[in-house]
């Protein structure tokens, strides 16, 4: 590969990577690399980070992005109204349904097999801290930052003065999610169910790793592009009521 090419792409965030095509969050999920809550990373540091040469890494983004592109919206381009709905219909509703039915598994599987596997309950109390945590975030997120940002989308002054300070806010709370979604992979062994593992607790495992994807595809929205527009947006709202 060409090594010009490969040193271009060494000091680009992972995060502006994948927002320049969507298509490459693949390549990081399949080598492991964080894009979401790790998007700020450099990509030389990310692959030193994950002890992975940096060329395989750039021959394989290389290879995707000659692949056509799937159906994807440009969220980047998209108005800020548009994007925060696109989150709230496609993510908080999916994790409003998926939230309470792995619930039910992982209480479920942890009482049929947590003798034999003890770290079904350690699974169980980590996944119970990540549902509430997530059901208050996307609470917090749609009374208040969405809100806020819808009405600086439309040329309104927004509810929050300053709001630099509730997105601080939804980013740590993403990068707890990243943590916990982290615990949950490990306890499991990559969501890889042992040979005497039921019907539910595969259901349960194959859940998590859905949850895991959809999860950091959320995140990278959120922290890479609408975020980032956002505060931008609301710097140019006050430097226009200034003049």
């Amino acid at each position: 590969m060409n090594s010009l090419l490969v040193e271009e792409l060494a000091d680009q965030t992972v995060g502006q990577l994948v927002v320049q095509r969507p298509s490459r969050a693949r390549v990081f999920e399949r080598f492991g690399i964080d894009y979401c809550c790790g998007g700020k990373a450099p990509l030389a540091k990310a692959c030193q980070a994950k002890g992975l040469k940096l060329e395989t890494i750039a021959t394989a983004l290389r290879l995707d992005d000659v692949e056509p592109q799937e159906d994807a919206q440009n969220w980047s381009a998209a108005s800020l109204s548009d994007l925060v709905e696109h989150i709230e219909q496609t993510h908080h509703t999916y994790l409003k349904r998926e939230l309470p039915r792995l619930e039910k598994l992982a209480r479920k599987v942890a009482s049929v097999h947590g003798e034999a596997h003890p770290e079904l309950n350690a699974l169980r109390d980590e996944f119970l801290k990540f549902k509430a945590d997530m059901e208050s975030h996307t609470l917090r997120e749609e009374q208040v930052l969405f809100r806020a940002i819808r009405q600086l989308d439309s040329g309104g002054q927004s509810v929050v003065r300053g709001i630099a300070h509730p997105i601080a806010v939804m980013t740590a709370d993403h990068d707890d999610a990243g943590a916990s979604l982290q615990t949950m992979r490990e306890l499991t062994n990559g969501y890889v169910p042992p040979a005497d593992a039921c019907g539910s607790y595969r259901a349960l495992l194959n859940g998590l790793d859905e949850l895991e994807r959809d999860t950091h595809v959320h995140v990278h929205k959120e922290n890479e592009i609408l975020f980032p527009r956002a505060i931008d947006a609301e710097g140019s709202s006050a430097a226009a009521m200034r003049k």
